[in-house]
């Protein structure tokens, strides 16, 4: 009897830490995505907003949200920024006769699913536009979901101009360029040079006016 007591009491004992072990696994992966869905929700909230909505309104009238790949945080990574600071400007084309002034501010180099890349990074050199902050850096980016999966024109990431020479990219929080859902908007066209041969099963896909 005593025996049986000792192994009821150490199957009970096993029973919450393992609780407790599934409880703190939970809290960490629910605290790891948390940034990535308060993205997708500022990002939906946009487009509701009549005010600021890239939508046509025969579109944003029956909005509901984007439709995003599942939160994964294996595509958050880190990447050694190496600065160029020598690089000349250049005219980034658009979807439209507008060209942007840019220059690749920076080569991102980084490791995702073990395999080595890298992707130029660009700062505008439009003084004219107050709306892009100072410490802005965009990253446009083809990968091979584009056309299937996602737009296959590419999608974009915002960045901020990291302190150190590391920086973080998360492609969870990759969009589509407002073009994708009016016409009315000049796009850059994203360099062929920042192609990634790999499928990026993360941030927003392709979009469907009928969903």
């Amino acid at each position: 009897m005593r025996y049986t007591l000792v192994v009821l009491v150490l199957l009970c004992l096993g029973c919450n830490q393992g609780r407790k072990y599934h409880n703190k696994n939970t809290v960490a992966v629910a605290a790891s995505i948390a940034p990535i869905l308060a993205f997708q929700e500022e990002l939906n909230n946009t487009f509701k907003d009549p005010e600021v909505s890239p939508l046509p309104d025969r579109y944003r009238k029956n909005f509901e949200s984007l439709d995003f790949f599942d939160a994964d945080t294996s595509y958050v990574v880190w990447a050694k920024l190496k600065r160029t600071p020598e690089a000349d400007p250049f005219l980034m084309p658009t979807t439209t006769d507008r060209q942007n002034l840019e220059v690749v501010y920076g080569i991102a180099q980084f490791k995702l699913k073990e395999i080595n890349y890298s992707l130029e990074v660009y700062r505008s050199l439009d003084t004219t536009n107050t709306k892009i902050p100072k410490d802005y850096l965009f990253l446009p980016f083809l990968d091979n979901t584009n056309g299937t999966e996602t737009y296959g024109g590419g999608r974009y990431i915002d960045l901020t101009i990291p302190e150190g020479d590391s920086i973080q990219i998360d492609f969870n929080k990759a969009y589509n360029p407002y073009c994708v859902y009016n016409k009315k908007y000049s796009c850059p066209i994203v360099p062929r040079t920042n192609s990634l041969d790999t499928r990026i099963l993360a941030g927003v896909k392709m979009f469907d006016p009928k969903k």
